[in-house]
């Protein structure tokens, strides 16, 4: 682990390697955060991964609040809650604690405590950031403990309206946090299945952004090594969680895939969106499940682009080659083959079908698929994805 520490400023300041937590009182008075708000998930509010972080905030007399009232697929009642309670207790930035959706919320609360706007005002549409009072951002420190979302390096974040039940991405360029502390030891007690659907959420943002239509070489660069990290050490963290390294390179993976995203993404995400949605699925192995039944769909498209990424990733055989490297993935991460594998029960009417397929042509995500959705595509795909048809 000696040579995996560093300090990129590369889309903003990360303090990366194990054992930096420890700077996290530092980074505040870098950030000149006086108050900070903690904000985290349940899950993890509970265990000794917060417990030491916030003995590092007490040890240095750090005054500071704790949220932790963050859903799975976060809505904006946890929004709303949040707001309350960094007003409430004067907050001055907020340290967003934990997997993306404690990472999102906590930017978002950031974000939206000093507007006087609807946060729906602010969607990831055209320039609707402009909107947005700048001055009234409180800075934000991104803390992962999954390797994921790329939500630390990112300038949005995802949140569910609950009248419609559709995922919404709000955006603002001071949506990224100032600093990140990226120490992988946070991320050793990650349980095997949220190891597996985080890593595939990395893989899916790095595949799609590669796959996007559009020029931008900084971006696809970034995503093959991304997919290269993740085929290399994501099984590696999945069999042993203590695996620091494998820990270390999954997280830069996630980072990457976030800082690439930024070229598109596409049919994965537009469809993993509404199921999430309306299933409260977990993203990433949502996204691993629509995988491969999207790859194939956008082949004619991207057949010579991906024969290029699997010659560089050490994979035979082409695009073919790829495809069966990426079942063999999910298969040793015991990612369901099909969608009945992640919603238990799943009976979906043609109505149902419907809605969905409505929803996943109209996300954000779609247009960045190098073949265009369609309602009759998004059906097709999402058929499928339920019979486990490739």
């Amino acid at each position: 682990m000696s040579k995996l520490i560093s300090k990129w400023n590369y889309p903003t300041t990360v303090r990366f390697g194990a054992g930096r937590i420890k700077e996290l009182p530092d980074v505040l008075a870098a950030t000149g955060i006086k108050r900070p708000l903690f904000v985290t998930d349940p899950g993890l509010a509970k265990l000794p991964v917060v417990a030491s972080t916030l003995k590092i905030l007490d040890d240095a007399k750090v005054p500071y609040g704790v949220f932790s009232e963050v859903k799975p697929n976060p809505v904006e009642s946890n929004l709303t809650a949040g707001i309350a309670v960094f007003k409430k207790g004067k907050h001055d930035g907020v340290i967003a604690f934990g997997g993306g959706s404690a990472l999102d919320l906590g930017k978002l609360i950031a974000f939206q405590a000093g507007q006087t706007r609807p946060v729906w005002d602010f969607e990831d549409v055209g320039d609707w950031w402009t909107r947005a009072n700048s001055d009234a951002i409180a800075p934000i420190i991104a803390v992962p403990t999954t390797a994921g979302t790329g939500s630390e390096v990112g300038r949005a974040g995802v949140i569910t309206n609950e009248a419609t039940h559709t995922k919404k991405v709000i955006f603002h360029p001071k949506l990224l946090p100032a600093i990140v502390i990226a120490d992988p030891e946070l991320s050793v007690g990650m349980p095997a299945f949220i190891t597996a659907g985080t890593g595939m959420d990395a893989l899916a943002h790095c595949l799609e952004a590669y796959c996007a239509p559009g020029y931008h070489p900084m971006a696809d660069g970034i995503a093959v090594e991304g997919i290269r990290l993740v085929f290399e050490n994501l099984p590696k963290a999945f069999a042993n969680g203590k695996d620091l390294v494998a820990r270390a390179h999954m997280m830069s993976a996630a980072a990457m895939g976030a800082a690439a995203f930024q070229k598109g993404l596409g049919a994965i995400h537009s469809l993993s969106h509404p199921i999430g949605a309306l299933y409260d699925t977990h993203h990433g192995m949502t996204n691993a499940v629509f995988m491969p039944y999207v790859l194939a769909f956008n082949r004619e498209s991207i057949e010579e682009r991906i024969a290029r990424l699997a010659a560089y990733c050490g994979i035979k055989g082409g695009f073919d080659g790829f495809a069966k490297a990426i079942i063999k993935l999910r298969k040793e991460l015991k990612v369901p083959h099909a969608l009945p594998g992640l919603i238990k029960g799943l009976d979906m009417d043609k109505k149902r079908k419907g809605l969905i397929a409505d929803m996943a042509v109209v996300d954000p995500t779609a247009g960045g698929n190098p073949v265009k959705l369609t309602k009759k595509a998004a059906l097709t795909l999402l058929e499928n994805a339920i019979a486990g048809s490739v």
